[in-house]
This record gives structure tokens, C-alpha cells and sequence, in this order.
């Protein structure tokens, strides 16, 4: 492989285990709906991340680093997403969070698509290729592992966060229980999304 790629490996496990929005979302869907329902959502988020690795490392994404007010404009949009979904959480009645509701989960689209909307995922691809690619003739190579690693080592750890929704949704058994814990997971939400935009 390459000397960079056990370092990368710590780096990918430390950026996905974290709590951030997309790990909130992962509990509070898995909480709600079951660790099946999560798991469009788990690969969606790590696809997402890793295919913005790999743009990045083919050299797209580098206007970011140029164009302040591209930057801006999809931090602003990524924002006022995580806000709608916060609000969706907190608003849920209490009688729709159980086993038999309805409602329609994030899905493997809206996450890849939150992966793409959100500035610090497009910055923290910009640090991985530029710190552990190289610059030799193997770059390319390196980006394509570097993405494929990001994804095996980000899978299993969003896949934590579900099943630590689903823990908590044995602990929360009544549904007014169960609402109490999903507005609080969208007050984290709302929190760690407009954060982003103040640090």
C-alpha cells in the first residue's frame, strides 16, 4: 500500500465515530424506525463521504478552497436542510413513533445528498488527499484507496450509532418516552448543524 494509509486509517475512524449531524441522524432514524430502516441511511452518509473523497482527489471540489462564497452558499443550504430535519424530528407526534408508522425514513438518497451539501465534508476531503495522497505517480491510486478505506472504516461505525438507536428505542418504551428522546436528538441536531456555520 502506502506509508500514509494506517495514519488515514485512525483519521477515518476518528471522523466518523464522533458525534456530527450525520450520526444524529443515524440514531434518531434507527430509534424511530429500526437498525433496517438506518441502513440506507448508514450507506448513503459513507458513500457519500467516500465519493466526495474521491472527487476531490481527481481535483474536483478544489474551488471550495477558491470560491468563499460556493462554499458559503452550500454551507447556508446544508444548514437550513438539517434545520427542516430537525423540525420534522421535533414535531413528530408521539402516536407516529412506534413500529407501525408510516412515516418514510431519510433514506440512502438524502443521505449521500446531506454528504454533498455539507461544506466540512468537502474540507475534510480536501485534508485527506492533500495530507495523506502523496503527490507521486501513484496519487491516483492513492485517492481510490484512500476512498475505499474511508468507506469500510465509516461503515461500521455509523453502523454503531444505529444500533445504539435501536438500544434506545428498547430503553424509551412508551411513545411519549420515545418523543421526548427524539426532540431531544433534534434540539443535538439543530445544535451541532448551526454550529458549523458559528466555528
Amino acid at each position: 500500500m502506502f506509508p500514509t494509509l494506517l495514519p488515514f486509517l485512525l483519521f477515518a475512524f476518528v471522523a466518523s465515530i464522533t458525534p456530527g449531524p450525520t450520526n444524529i441522524l443515524v440514531l434518531s432514524n434507527s430509534a424511530r424506525y429500526g437498525f433496517k430502516a438506518a441502513l440506507p441511511i448508514v450507506l448513503g452518509a459513507c458513500a457519500g463521504a467516500a465519493g466526495i473523497v474521491l472527487l476531490v482527489g481527481c481535483g474536483v471540489g478544489q474551488s471550495l478552497a477558491h470560491w468563499p462564497r460556493v462554499q458559503a452558499a452550500m454551507q447556508w443550504l446544508g444548514v437550513a436542510w438539517l434545520s427542516y430535519l430537525s423540525w420534522q424530528i421535533f414535531s413528530a407526534p408521539a402516536e407516529s413513533i412506534d413500529p407501525a408508522a408510516v412515516q418514510k425514513p431519510l433514506g440512502l438518497a438524502g443521505a449521500a445528498s446531506l454528504q454533498l451539501v455539507n461544506p466540512k465534508t468537502w474540507m475534510m476531503a480536501l485534508a485527506v488527499v492533500s495530507v495523506f495522497a502523496g503527490n507521486g505517480d501513484e496519487r491516483q491510486s492513492h485517492v481510490l484507496y484512500l476512498s475505499l478505506a474511508f468507506f469500510v472504516i465509516a461503515l461500521p461505525c455509523l453502523g454503531a450509532w444505529a444500533l445504539l438507536g435501536v438500544g434506545s428505542s428498547r430503553v424509551f418504551r412508551s411513545p411519549k418516552a420515545m418523543q421526548r428522546f427524539n426532540r431531544c436528538m433534534a434540539v443535538m441536531l439543530l445544535v451541532s448543524s448551526w454550529l458549523s456555520v458559528w466555528v
